[in-house]
């Protein structure tokens, strides 16, 4: 059921409207004396998930009695960024997901399934994890809240992807990633309806039902001035929540370019992007707009690791950014990597499969750590002194020389492509 529905391609959601919309919706599911919420982590602060989830602290108050933040694979959030996102919650109300132990199983997807909607490429089970606080809470709601963007793991992020992946547990993230890769990123990103999707959505319809969950999802974009702006917000409980946000998400995330690009530069905000597992958003959401031959400058002045997971990170140095068919060779030899299938799937994600440069300006990484896993490097004081990212606008700019590049100044906010790359 949609409890709330509302945006459109012109939309501003003030905060008062998101409140307002909160309120009247809560009061709609009546009186719950036992809450468990669900927001992003960091990595999605401009999901304005951190003030839906104060709104939804200051109508409950002490019937919130659980926070737990979608960390997935990530590392826990430090006090800094809990006091920047979700401003006036206590601490003592956040739990930590432990995406190796702290795990529920609800069942079983069988291999069958997963072999027909990966067209026969694999043939594994995948099981539906959660985190056990969400089985064993004896809450009587839980609010799964985020955003709806394009992605490249699942083709539009959030949605049950918040509950199976952002606590979910080592071998469904794994499972989930592995699957999009091999299915191919590039037939995915900025689709509802996905082969990883459709496992998500069967774990929701067969395992899922007992838990009371109920989504928050907003969409959102930047204006012409370029501020960020809620254009949408969608309350429900089932696929269709989900689907409306998604149809607005393409609309608002979404831009078809003409031409193909030749030089591309995408800024990482530092306070977000602190390793390529994260600021390989950089190449996920431009890989469709890039043109043959063309090149990726990513200035990167947070980044100081490739993996936020200390066993990632050591594979994606073993291994680099190689392409599909070599990574798909050192699963098949390697059980290091046959055991990590996210690993392995990052690693097709952030290659360009020898179609275009991707160059690196990393702030704390070495040129011979960013070569090693077949990046290029270039020193990030003289490329932002040459593309500084407090002058350029979004989009086209030509700069001094006459040179001509496309700038991006969050990559995690939107998804690019060439119209005939992604009509294909």
């Amino acid at each position: 059921m949609v409890y709330y529905s509302k945006g459109s391609e012109e939309e501003i959601l003030s905060g008062e409207i998101l409140r307002e919309a909160v309120y009247s919706t809560l009061a709609k599911l009546g009186m719950k004396k036992k809450v468990l919420a669900i927001p992003p982590d960091f990595t999605r602060y401009h999901s304005q998930a951190g003030i839906l989830t104060a709104y939804i602290y200051q109508y409950y108050k002490e019937s919130l009695t659980d926070i737990l933040p979608a960390l997935g694979t990530h590392t826990a959030m430090s006090d800094g960024q809990l006091n920047k996102m979700f401003k006036g919650i206590p601490h003592n109300l956040f739990r930590v997901h432990d995406w190796k132990n702290d795990l529920a199983t609800l069942g079983e997807v069988p291999s069958e399934f997963i072999n027909k909607v990966s067209e026969g490429k694999l043939d594994y089970s995948w099981p539906a994890q959660v985190n056990k606080l969400l089985v064993e809470g004896n809450h009587d709601l839980i609010l799964s809240i985020g955003q709806v963007v394009p992605h490249e793991v699942v083709g539009m992020a959030n949605y049950n992807k918040n509950i199976f992946v952002g606590t979910g547990g080592r071998e469904g993230i794994n499972k989930s990633h592995f699957l999009g890769a091999v299915y191919g990123m590039e037939r995915m990103m900025g689709r509802a309806d996905t082969p990883v999707r459709k496992v998500l959505n069967y774990a929701s319809d067969n395992f899922a039902n007992h838990l009371p969950i109920i989504y928050v999802l907003t969409v959102v974009a930047k204006d012409a001035s370029g501020n960020l702006v809620v254009r949408g917000l969608f309350i429900g409980d089932d696929h269709e929540t989900f689907e409306l946000a998604a149809a607005l998400s393409l609309k608002v995330n979404f831009e078809l370019l003409d031409k193909p690009l030749n030089k591309v530069v995408v800024y990482l905000d530092p306070s977000e992007f602190k390793s390529t597992w994260l600021g390989n958003k950089s190449v996920y959401r431009t890989r469709m707009a890039i043109a043959d031959g063309g090149e990726l400058i990513v200035l990167a002045p947070g980044l100081k690791e490739f993996g936020e997971d200390k066993t990632i990170d050591g594979l994606i140095r073993k291994y680099g950014y190689v392409t599909t068919p070599e990574v798909l060779k050192f699963v098949e030899e390697n059980d290091d990597l046959k055991n990590n299938l996210s690993a392995a799937a990052h690693l097709i994600h952030g290659s360009s499969e020898g179609r275009f440069k991707i160059t690196y300006c990393p702030g704390y990484l070495s040129r011979e750590e960013i070569n090693s896993v077949n990046f290029s490097y270039a020193d990030l004081n003289e490329m932002t002194a040459k593309y500084n990212p407090d002058l350029l606008k979004d989009g086209i700019n030509i700069m001094p020389d006459g040179e001509e590049i496309f700038f991006i100044s969050n990559p995690a906010l939107g998804l690019w492509a060439f119209k005939e790359k992604f009509n294909n």
